[in-house]
């Protein structure tokens, strides 16, 4: 039996309000952080985990290689990873499910792939364009939270059962791992539930020892029941989340709100429920693990569903003050007060929540893709950009990147090998060829992953809550989704535009050099050439408004676009539909090309998502960066973010707050799909940079992440301190 870690030290006689005690939890949340970021941080979402020396969990291989495929040995680790798991308990908490580690991530790096269904044809083109290909990338789709509300874990366990009976051998590997997870976790669940009832005992603060009673309690109702309370529910919810977590990283959340307002509903005319209790109860929900989580929005019906939880979600994301994912859908029939108190809270925390959704273009876009307005309307935010229908597709959402710079590189390098005469339109047809052949390599790569997947890493946690799924007996990638929506993204789009017109601009209209100039000068990195690199870098730049960049972004969006949804003809029955982002990949995709002719060095970051590139214009103009990202979505569904850095000095009022929020329904009524929005002062985002534990609770919107700052590496605070210092810099300079 593995230790268990406790966390209590209050005397009996200490005050714990409810405000008290999320103000140590917010607290020791921080400190739990920073002792993370002591051990190099990270730079994605903030997962909540619980960092400890003690317990080391060992893989046991089902490969030579070291590695772990397939149903029984995924299914085999996990469940005897949940025997062996310590536990984490904090009687100040409403609820336990603190996790340590991923499963996922104790596989030998470079061998997470199945080696027996290897693509070596295939790998040479993802890495002559440096493409992510997604294969072998786990999750990134949305569970249907509803089927375990309404099942719980031992209707789920029931229904695995029923179904194995009417199913055949070659349904047998699914059942025997599903059946054997979810035994599993009943077993964790009681084990969990013991632990509680045993600390009540030993528990003397008279508030946090009928805190640990009133845990154990709805602890045991949903070991095998479904939950029947709102406390119930989100005890049920955090569970799933690091069950969910501990396994492979696991998963969105959903429609908050709308979820839990039947339990809120019935708990407070039952007389068994305040508002200062679910208050508390939801910080302590954001407190667990930062979960994407969707506010408001219209129903399939096109009415808004904001209700009084939806307040108090916001109520309580406000006390707790962490790095949440919440979202606020903006629609037509949007409750104004609600949206208006949602950007009160953007500026008063400027800790990069909430974000926005815009739902007529996505909508439109996604209902373009053959989908009815009512499935169109289902789809919720769930991921750093992504949308889904919750236990109903299957999307790889943001892990798929097609690196249209590296693109770029090589069709510039093969127009410069085998053109007559280097020119704008030479190099626009050596793109297009080479755009083809990444793109069409990446739906074969998406398809092979389709096809494999389950015999590398099976989706045993996200299998549970989908619709159909243990009925059908197969694992989601073997064609049980109801649909297959997946997701390609584009990076590096600002880089791409501005190269293109740094060349039209200076080379093929002005005649200031040539193309056999500009390719000496990148091969040298600019190198005794910064007069022309000033020159390239001051071209009409994608962001300036109806300028050339501008132009050529929408000219390489409509070819993208084009051929990524050309893929839905060459493979039936899947839905191949394009973005623009790049996650966190922006350094990573930099350092493998070169110098390029809008004047950026060799190996350095391209472009954040679809933003354009810093400095796209002096005055930084807000409302023509909006338009220009507007105008590249590409329009079926899926997402090109906004990100906006401002100055904390442009608000701080009513009127401020109604400018900010006018400013807000104006960009998403432009096309544009998802908004995220960073608050930052220059100076205080300099000094975290410098010294991270000065503010060690600073949370930053890092891309569709909110993340604690001092967790981030060096290189990804540079990132963002350039992003913010674009926008601050100048006042920086007159306070000076």
């Amino acid at each position: 039996m593995s230790a268990i870690k406790f966390v209590n030290c209050y005397s009996p006689e200490e005050e714990l309000s409810y405000d008290k005690r999320i103000a140590l939890l917010r607290q020791r949340k921080v400190d739990q952080t920073a002792e993370k970021a002591k051990l190099g941080g990270a730079d994605e979402d903030d997962y909540g985990l619980i960092v400890q020396d003690e317990f080391k969990f060992q893989l046991q291989p089902s490969h030579k290689n070291g590695s772990i495929y397939g149903y029984d040995a995924w299914s085999q680790n996990y469940c005897r990873l949940l025997s062996e798991h310590p536990l984490y308990l904090d009687a100040l908490d409403a609820f336990v499910g603190k996790g340590f580690l991923f499963l996922e991530r104790l596989r030998p790096p470079k061998k997470k792939w199945n080696p027996d269904y290897a693509y070596p044809d295939l790998q040479q083109i993802f890495d002559r364009y440096n493409i992510i290909s997604g294969i072998d990338n786990c999750h990134h789709f949305t569970p249907d939270i509803q089927i375990g509300f309404d099942l719980g874990w031992g209707g789920i366990l029931a229904k695995l059962e029923e179904q194995e009976k009417l199913h055949d051998e070659s349904h047998a590997d699914f059942y025997r791992a599903e059946i054997a997870v979810v035994k599993a976790i009943i077993a964790f669940l009681d084990r969990m539930t013991d632990e509680i009832e045993a600390q009540a005992e030993r528990e003397t603060h008279p508030v946090l020892k009928q805190n640990l009673i009133d845990m154990a309690e709805c602890n045991r109702a949903i070991v095998s029941d479904k939950p029947k309370t709102f406390r119930q529910a989100v005890q049920w919810m955090c569970w799933f989340s690091m069950l969910s977590r501990t396994y492979n990283r696991g998963s969105a959340g959903g429609q908050l709100d709308e979820m839990l307002r039947p339990y809120y509903e019935r708990d407070v005319e039952a007389g068994i429920l305040t508002d200062d209790e679910a208050v508390f109860y939801l910080a302590c929900l954001f407190l667990q693990d930062s979960r994407y989580f969707q506010l408001g929005g219209p129903d399939e019906n096109g009415e808004d569903m904001i209700s009084h939880i939806s307040y108090l979600c916001l109520e309580a994301a406000d006390k707790i003050n962490i790095a949440c994912n919440l979202t606020v859908r903006v629609h037509d029939k949007m409750n104004e007060d609600f949206f208006r108190k949602s950007v009160a809270y953007l500026f008063k925390n400027k800790q990069g929540w909430p974000r926005y959704s815009s739902d007529n273009a996505l909508v439109e876009g996604f209902m373009k893709c053959g989908y009815s307005k009512e499935l169109a309307r289902r789809r919720v935010a769930a991921g750093c950009h992504w949308m889904c229908i919750p236990g109903m597709e299957y999307t790889m959402n943001d892990t798929v990147k097609i690196n249209l710079l590296k693109v770029f590189d090589v069709a510039y390098r093969d127009m410069m090998a085998h053109a007559d005469e280097p020119s704008i339109d030479a190099l626009w047809e050596c793109y297009k060829k080479h755009l083809k052949v990444a793109v069409d390599a990446t739906g074969a790569g998406i398809m092979h992953h389709l096809k494999y997947q389950s015999k590398s890493q099976p989706e045993l946690i996200l299998n549970l809550f989908q619709h159909g799924l243990i009925e059908k007996g197969l694992n989601i990638t073997d064609g049980g989704a109801n649909f297959y929506n997946m997701c390609v993204d584009g990076s590096g789009l600002a880089v791409v535009a501005d190269s293109f017109a740094a060349c039209e601009s200076r080379i093929d209209r002005e005649g200031k050099l040539t193309y056999a100039q500009l390719t000496e000068l990148l091969d040298r990195n600019f190198e005794g050439g910064e007069y022309v690199r000033q020159m390239l870098q001051h071209s009409p730049r994608y962001g300036g408004g109806c300028t050339l960049g501008d132009a050529w972004a929408q000219k390489v969006n409509e070819l993208y676009t084009s051929l990524v949804r050309d893929l839905c003809n060459q493979y039936k029955g899947v839905n191949f539909i394009p973005g623009f982002f790049s996650w966190s990949n922006t350094i990573g995709l930099g350092k493998t090309v070169g110098a390029t002719p809008n004047g950026r060095k060799a190996f350095e970051p391209i472009n954040h998502g679809a933003n354009p590139n810093g400095g796209f214009r002096r005055d930084g103009a807000v409302t023509s960066m909006c338009n220009s990202i507007g105008a590249i979505q590409p329009g079926y569904g899926n997402c090109a973010p906004v990100q906006l850095e401002l100055d904390p000095g442009i608000v701080g009022d009513e009127e401020g707050v109604d400018k900010m929020a006018a400013m807000i329904k104006t960009i998403m009524s432009t096309g544009n799909t998802l908004l995220n929005i960073n608050i930052i002062d220059g100076k205080k985002i300099l000094e975290a940079h410098k010294d991270p534990m000065k503010y060690p609770d600073l949370v930053v919107r890092v891309t569709g992440f909110t993340a604690f700052f001092a967790m981030l590496s060096p290189t990804f605070r540079q990132l963002v301190v350039d992003r913010v210092m674009s926008v601050n810099g100048s006042r920086l300079e007159e306070d000076q």
